[in-house]
Formats: C-alpha cells, sequence, structure tokens
C-alpha cells in the first residue's frame, strides 16, 4: 500500500468513525510530547503517564497539547502504560459529552477549547500605524495566539516593579 493511500484510510478512520472507549480504555488528555513519538498524558483522575502512537498515525495524524485521545493500557510497560488507539476530534467530544461518557473533569476543558474556537478573530485596524505614533501602552491582544505553546501572563504589578528597579 502506497504512503498516500495509507495516509487517506488513516484520515478518513480518525475524522469520519464514532468511537465509544470500552470498559478498558480510557480518555486522556496530551500534556506534553516529549518527542520518539510518545506523548504525556493526564486520565480524568489527574494521573499522569507516557503513551505510544501506533505506527498507522505516524506521520499521518497530528497531535498537540490540549487534544484528548483513547487509550488502550499496556500491562508491561513502566514509563509507557499505555498506546492510542483514536484521536478524538470536536465532533467526538461533543458527541461523547450527548451520550454521558465524558469525564467531568475534562468538560470544563472541551467548553473553554470550544469557546475559544467560536471567537471570530480581531479585525486589523483600517489604517496602519506609523512609526512615528507610539501608544503608550503595547497592547498585543489582536496578535495571533499560539495553541502550541503555554501562556504566560506578566501582571502590571511585576512589570512595574522591573521598571523601578
Amino acid at each position: 500500500m502506497s504512503q498516500v493511500t495509507k495516509r487517506k484510510h488513516v484520515v478518513k478512520e480518525v475524522l469520519g468513525e464514532h468511537m465509544v472507549p470500552s470498559d478498558q480504555q480510557q480518555i486522556v488528555r496530551v500534556l506534553r510530547t516529549p518527542g520518539n513519538n510518545l506523548h504525556e498524558v493526564e486520565t480524568a483522575q489527574g494521573q499522569r503517564f507516557l503513551v505510544s502512537m501506533p505506527s498507522k498515525y505516524r506521520k499521518n495524524i497530528w497531535i498537540k497539547r490540549g487534544d484528548f485521545l483513547i487509550v488502550d493500557p499496556i500491562e508491561e510497560g513502566e514509563k509507557v502504560k499505555a498506546e492510542i488507539s483514536f484521536v478524538l476530534c470536536k465532533d467526538h467530544v461533543r458527541s461523547l459529552q450527548k451520550e454521558g461518557l465524558w469525564p467531568e473533569a475534562f468538560s470544563e476543558v472541551a467548553e473553554k477549547q470550544n469557546n475559544r474556537n467560536r471567537q471570530p478573530q480581531p479585525e486589523l485596524p483600517a489604517e496602519p500605524q506609523t512609526s512615528g505614533e507610539e501608544s503608550g501602552s503595547e497592547d498585543d491582544s489582536d496578535l495571533f495566539v499560539n495553541t502550541n505553546r503555554r501562556q504566560y501572563h506578566e501582571s502590571e504589578e511585576e512589570s512595574e516593579e522591573e521598571e523601578a528597579a
């Protein structure tokens, strides 16, 4: 089977199929990706461990921080305790919530992501500012937010202390 045909079937499986976790499977959230097709995940109970990505998903499906997965446990693993069996997209999450199969610990996280995705993108100003016009405070609210990076918020108290020093 060629790489293109394989990719087509894997993407069709992930996007089209509705998956319900079995008794042994569990829904987890991706926290970070240390590399080598491993992902650090967190269960609804707060337990953290590594999961491996099977070869059929490698270079075909990309997983980022905050995504939800269905994983199968691996008994012999010490560090890697599960293997990814399904990647959940927004439509799968909504259907699992309607069926009542979604963990309560992840409900607020999923709602927050859906609301953030529904917010319209800020429009650019009609007239760009010239270099001579500089505002007293820098406003970065209209910049694109990269969801793959952690968000660090600096309070005004910290910035005032740094300026005074």
